[in-house]
């Protein structure tokens, strides 16, 4: 069985000035699936990522969620439409504990969302919610802890909470493991993973790290100056020539 095509670009692309930081891409995303896009600095991935999310408007180009075009939509309405988006740098609230800042991105879902600092104790069922998420990522024990207190890895898996908070059908991720510790990024990836394989929720993702891409990823996508140099299974990928010449390097030889 065929599975749904559930995000889609159509020569996607995106100038500033006489740069073409996207160059007119075309992705199919499968629903359920982890999808990797890689590729070296300044390929385009993070534009490409912007441009999806609603973060940048397309120089020309679409793009579809499950069908529908939803190019230039902002992304709040991207957020409502199911489609979550995290940053290479932790956004997070420091100043507030684990619990608050998950509450907050459960409750701001919900019908009290323009109600975000009131007497927390009056919503019960943003916290029973947000503590689940809180377990989910692995950080049970850690509610009352301030963020800024939180490892590196720590305040990865509390930005994961966040996203997931809101339940979305879609997660970009970009780059979760910048910057974690070389012990500590099994363990994120597990919990990523883990959220693919039991709530089948689609996982789009950028990273540098390719012994994560390689062994996570079912489909990659190898970009190259702005444009998508080749697509396949994490096999394919490493066996292609023009990719190891282009980024992947001895790592492509070492692993094909």
């Amino acid at each position: 069985m065929t599975q749904e095509i559930i995000l889609e670009t159509r020569d996607l692309a995106k100038h500033f000035g006489g740069l073409k930081a996207v160059g007119g891409v075309n992705l199919r995303v499968r629903a359920g699936s982890l999808h990797a896009i890689i590729g070296p600095n300044g390929a385009g991935k993070t534009t490409l990522f912007n441009l999806i999310s609603g973060h940048l408007k397309p120089t020309r180009g679409q793009v579809f969620l499950r069908g529908q075009d939803v190019t230039g939509l902002p992304p709040h309405r991207l957020a409502h439409m199911g489609l979550g988006r995290s940053f290479q740098i932790t956004n997070i609230f420091p100043n507030l504990t684990v619990l608050e800042n998950v509450r907050l991105a459960v409750q701001a879902r919900g019908p009290d969302n323009f109600k975000l600092w009131h007497d927390y104790r009056r919503f019960s069922r943003y916290i029973s919610r947000a503590r689940e998420v809180i377990e989910y990522v692995s950080l049970k024990g850690k509610e009352h802890l301030l963020a800024s207190a939180l490892s590196h890895g720590d305040k990865r898996k509390l930005e994961l909470a966040i996203l997931l908070a809101s339940d979305p059908d879609i997660l970009l991720l970009d780059e979760p493991t910048a910057g974690m510790a070389s012990e500590d990024v099994p363990e994120l990836m597990r919990i990523v993973e883990h959220i693919r394989q039991t709530t089948g929720k689609t996982i789009l993702l950028v990273e540098h790290n390719m012994d994560v891409v390689m062994r996570v990823s079912e489909r990659i996508t190898v970009m190259h100056r702005g444009r998508v140099l080749a697509e396949g299974t994490p096999q394919e990928i490493a066996a292609n020539e023009a990719v190891q010449e282009a980024y992947l390097g001895s790592w492509g030889t070492r692993t094909g």
